[in-house]
């Protein structure tokens, strides 16, 4: 995408997270705020001082690898520094409300008329459109609506909200592929593109199984806290040290489960013989694995069972698979020793794949707030007197 200008109106979640993957992937992403607070996530982390600094660590984790102007969007004069500004951009992204970049007169309509070939991606809680196109949406209430809650948990803790955003992130994910097709699309018709991003649509369509359960089979999702619904034995199992994730989901690997844990017999036993079988009686399933694995840790039969191709995996925290020798070697952290308006070195995750062209990562450190104001404006043409009286008249 390097070549491409990508305005960034976004704050919080869903949509910087989207513009922080186009920036990894090349683009010149411009972050447009609000003058003297700017996005909201500059204020938001577990770090009481860089919130202060409005360097928070939940605006550094997505915002690597973008530029800062301020422009007060309600004034006249922001306006037209805006306007100016779009004419010379590939796609704008806004998370606004339903209907706010019309009211300010900056809607992709508007903004076609000076861009026609402008791709223009507004992400919301609902969509453009339909009875909750209004409403205020964040992730808890996406969650809850979605019926992401009504399956997360078991019967005694669901409904149960998932320990991370995963509505703003399946927006932001799904907000970054659809600005990329119609990019793609523009290249070969020439033509523009308005995407309307719906977070609840986006993670409708991330809990697959879920719904499409419900939509073919008529079978309503329940919580089954760390069963696979589809398989057995497969799920969370008690160890004689920590938990471990075993997924033996075919006959094959159930039988070298089985044998490596020095249970052969369950192979032959009724109630564990078949596929459904196991699925009916997975609670006993269960008892008679935990036995078996009792005398050693989840680490040791981790080891043990992935190398009889048996799909096993320790349950780790966020500390330790980030220091994890399998996500170290792949140099999936990016780290600036240097960042402007924080004290410490910043780390942060990159884009969740690699390319045989050079891997995906920021080329620069998240940005104090309108730290590019002034470069930005020169570069459409203002003069250093007409930058100094927008900065007099809070314009910027």
């Amino acid at each position: 995408m390097r070549g491409l200008r990508v305005l960034d109106l976004t704050n919080v979640l869903a949509g910087p997270f989207c513009c922080f993957q186009l920036a990894q992937l090349g683009a010149e992403v411009i972050k447009v705020e609000v003058p003297e607070t700017g996005d909201l996530a500059r204020e938001l982390g577990a770090a009481p001082e860089l919130n202060r600094r409005r360097m928070g660590a939940s605006f550094l984790a997505q915002n690597a690898g973008k530029r800062s102007i301020t422009i007060n969007l309600k004034d006249g004069k922001g306006k037209e520094i805006f306007r100016r500004l779009a004419a010379t951009a590939d796609a704008v992204v806004e998370n606004f409300r339903p209907g706010v970049m019309e009211r300010l007169g900056l809607g992709y309509d508007a903004l076609a008329r000076i861009k026609p070939d402008l791709v223009y991606c507004a992400i919301s809680g609902f969509g453009q459109d339909g009875p909750l196109r209004d409403n205020p949406a964040y992730d808890q209430i996406i969650q809850g609506f979605s019926g992401v809650m009504s399956v997360t948990g078991d019967a005694r803790s669901a409904p149960l909200r998932v320990g991370y955003p995963v509505a703003d992130t399946m927006g932001g994910i799904t907000a970054a592929f659809a600005i990329a097709a119609a990019l793609l699309k523009r290249e070969r018709t020439g033509k523009g593109e308005f995407i309307d991003v719906s977070m609840l649509e986006a993670t409708l369509v991330a809990m697959g199984w879920a719904v499409s359960n419900w939509l073919i089979a008529g079978v309503k999702g329940e919580p089954m806290g760390n069963e696979n619904v589809t398989a057995s034995p497969s799920g969370t199992f008690a160890t004689g040290h920590g938990p471990l994730n075993i997924a033996a989901n075919k006959q094959a690997q159930f039988e070298r489960l089985c044998n490596v844990i020095g249970r052969p017999e369950l192979i032959a036993d009724p109630r564990f013989a078949h596929r459904e079988d196991r699925l009916v009686n997975r609670a006993a399933l269960k008892a008679e694995i935990e036995n078996g694995l009792q005398r050693d840790s989840a680490r040791n039969w981790a080891e043990l069972l992935n190398r009889h191709d048996v799909p096993a995996g320790e349950v780790l925290s966020v500390p330790e698979v980030l220091e994890h020798a399998q996500v170290r070697e792949r140099g999936f952290i990016k780290r600036f020793d240097t960042v402007t308006g924080v004290d410490r070195p910043v780390a942060m995750v990159r884009a969740g794949f690699k390319l045989g062209s050079g891997d995906p990562a920021p080329e620069l450190p998240p940005p104090p707030l309108g730290a590019d104001t002034d470069a930005i404006l020169g570069s459409l043409g203002y003069s250093g007197d007409e930058i100094a009286a927008f900065r007099a008249d809070k314009t910027i």
